[in-house]
């Protein structure tokens, strides 16, 4: 699986950019750049999608699933069948995010 900083491919980049539309609500921020997605691989027909949420305890967490593929499936259409993981390995923490949403969110 590859991170969402590695070269993809471009079924892979389409994936990603859906993924940046994803916001979280709690943060206000896309879950691409706060560091919540942990892979993304295409296989055939399946967009495979590792991620994570900032605490298992996340009162947002179904909500922010439901959105995820709802963007996906919006905008892939049926050509693709979508396999969504919640990990919690490795823990997220503040320092996955990208130095963009470090400095939009002011923890410069």
């Amino acid at each position: 699986m590859k991170t969402c900083y590695e070269p993809l491919s471009p079924l892979e980049q389409s994936v990603r950019e859906i993924l940046l539309q994803v916001i979280d609500p709690e943060v206000g921020e896309n879950i691409v750049d706060l560091g919540l997605v942990y892979g993304i691989k295409v296989e055939g027909n399946v967009a495979k999608v590792n991620l994570t949420l900032t605490s298992q305890a996340c009162p947002m967490g179904e909500m922010l699933l439901d959105d995820i593929h709802a963007n996906l499936t919006r905008l892939l259409q049926n050509e693709m069948e979508f396999d969504i993981n919640l990990v919690w390995e490795p823990p997220w923490n503040p320092d996955m995010m990208s130095a963009e949403a470090k400095q939009r969110l002011g923890w410069n």
